[in-house]
């Protein structure tokens, strides 16, 4: 009998990319809800009441809040299928620490990329450079952040890569030219299937982006 799993999530979130690999990679089947978040259901606000955010996973009833947590958890449930964290315990904790850099570094520049304009976006880009330069002198001339084998760090970061035509775009930001290994990092993750699969069109996101800033933020 298969397990009851729900992932109540939106298309473009980068986060929500995170449990979606997670699963594709566990080769775990499950029901995805997708989210109006600008009318959330009542099942969202009901399994996550604290934040009331996306993505939610629901495994068996039950509720897994925030994408790190809920990777970690399906690694945890189904170990023996592709692993995502290593097996050595110092290993393990640079992954995690890596993925919290992301997680800790990323959100509040990014969304002003997109949200923001004038001196508050400036500021946005600067910040953002500079953690894609730490992240691409992490990185350095390995294959995946963890060496040879994808794993949690890479799953933290790779959603980004479908935005960063948006954040070209909207905040007149050079981001290819100048991170070529971070680019054929991107690529190499592409070509797993459970990448491909999560990550939605690069135009698609930057329409729904421009039509975002044009209507609800009146900013061309």
């Amino acid at each position: 009998m298969e397990e009851e799993i729900i992932l109540l999530d939106y298309w473009a979130s980068m986060y929500g990319m995170r449990t979606r690999i997670a699963l594709e990679e566990k080769k775990v089947k499950y029901e995805y809800r997708e989210e109006d978040l600008s009318n959330k259901s009542p099942l969202l606000l009901q399994m996550n009441p604290i934040h009331k955010k996306i993505p939610v996973l629901i495994h068996k009833g039950k509720p897994i809040c925030e994408s790190i947590i809920q990777v970690q958890y399906i690694d945890e449930l189904w170990p023996d299928t592709n692993p995502i964290l290593p097996s050595d315990p110092y290993q393990r904790a640079q992954a995690r620490f890596w993925a919290d850099y992301i997680d800790k570094k990323t959100y509040v520049p990014c969304k002003a990329l997109w949200s923001e304009s004038g001196e508050k976006q400036e500021a946005a880009k600067i910040e953002f450079i500079e953690v894609l330069k730490t992240l691409d002198s992490e990185l350095g001339d390995k294959y995946y952040f963890g060496g040879n084998e994808f794993g949690l760090v890479d799953i933290a970061f790779i959603g980004f890569y479908s935005w960063f035509r948006t954040y070209e775009e909207v905040a007149n930001l050079s981001i290819v030219p100048q991170f070529p290994k971070l680019m054929a990092w991107a690529q190499r993750c592409l070509k797993r299937e459970s990448v491909a699969k999560a990550l939605p069109d690069s135009d698609k996101v930057l329409k729904s982006v421009s039509d975002h800033r044009k209507i609800i933020l009146g900013i061309d």
